[in-house]
């Protein structure tokens, strides 16, 4: 069993960096979060597993939990968490399991149709796979998103209309991915929804709105300064407050979540809520929307983050 240290007597490794097409947006997490870790009293060393003597030092350092800032392939996907489990070192997010279901988008809808999550109709295909632009459209409907399988922060998605686009979109998607996957384009509000916790103790903070500059919430959007406005708590009734809220946390257990996710939603104008993908290590950076939700949650990020400490040793200890 892991004793929970006070915060100034626990030395905790933030990990972040690495080698994935997320790597710049580690960096800006891993200020936002470093700040935060130090403000609440926490000895904080950085490392990035990109580096060679890093991971020496994450071996060596006698640390009691790591804070993992990581996004994209090594460190949302179960990797890295699959090398903390094995040095014995309790870590912030969700395990190894719900890590690599939820980064894989045409995995993570199969737990979504389980537990009866609603989420846009699609189809999946593989690099190699003969496909009919033709034969999706007719499946689909003419707009369609296109989705890099694994890719996260946006990297990867093009919003497509006829066959020429739709052919280009799987070809580009394919690129920089083993696999995509094609989704009905639903058109809406978007919104987003951080839950904290694990289980029956899962509880979904604030409803964002998200109003893009762009057509919709990309790259851009979620990290260039000014690219979209977030509205929290989000301009909705009571009733789709509460319903998707609980969407959220549905869709969090249905992954097996741990710590903290963020799920993405669109709101169609009938009022019917979409579940797009969860995020299980949401970004931390100044735009981001995990200390927007935390804060109106009356949470600060100092506190967020001693949250998230203590629930990586409760799952450590489970």
């Amino acid at each position: 069993m892991f004793h929970i240290p006070a915060p100034q007597d626990c030395k905790v490794a933030l990990i972040a960096g690495g080698t994935s097409g997320e790597r710049e947006i580690s960096l800006s997490s891993k200020e936002g979060a470093l700040a935060a870790l130090i403000e609440a009293g926490y000895q904080v060393e950085w490392l990035d597993p990109a580096k060679e003597e890093d991971i020496k030092t994450l071996l060596t350092g006698a640390f009691d939990v790591a804070f993992l800032a990581l996004h994209g392939k090594g460190g949302e996907d179960g990797t890295i968490q699959g090398f903390l489990e094995t040095i014995n070192l309790p870590y912030t997010g969700s395990g190894v399991f719900s890590s690599a279901v939820s980064i894989d988008k045409q995995k993570a809808k199969i737990l979504y149709h389980h537990a009866e999550v609603p989420t846009p109709k699609s189809l999946y295909i593989r690099r190699g796979d003969t496909f009919s632009a033709a034969d999706i459209i007719n499946e689909l409907g003419q707009k369609c998103v296109v989705k890099a399988a694994t890719e996260g922060s946006s990297l990867g998605i093009y919003i497509v209309e006829g066959e020429a686009a739709l052919t280009q979109a799987i070809h580009d998607a394919l690129a920089i991915d083993s696999a995509a996957l094609i989704e009905q384009y639903i058109t809406g509000t978007e919104l987003t929804v951080v839950v904290l916790g694990a289980g029956s103790t899962a509880e979904a903070l604030p409803i964002i709105e998200i109003i893009p500059q762009a057509e919709s919430y990309d790259f851009d959007s979620k990290y260039a300064p000014g690219g979209s406005e977030h509205i929290c708590p989000a301009r909705l009734s009571e009733e789709d407050t509460k319903k998707i809220q609980q969407l959220a946390v549905e869709a969090h257990n249905a992954l097996s979540c741990h710590g903290v996710s963020r799920t993405d939603f669109i709101l169609s104008p009938d009022h019917e809520p979409w579940v797009l993908e969860t995020n299980t290590l949401p970004g931390m950076t100044t735009t981001s929307l995990l200390p927007d939700a935390a804060k109106a949650a009356g949470i600060s990020f100092p506190e967020l983050c001693e949250r998230l400490i203590e629930s990586a040793f409760e799952k450590a200890n489970a």
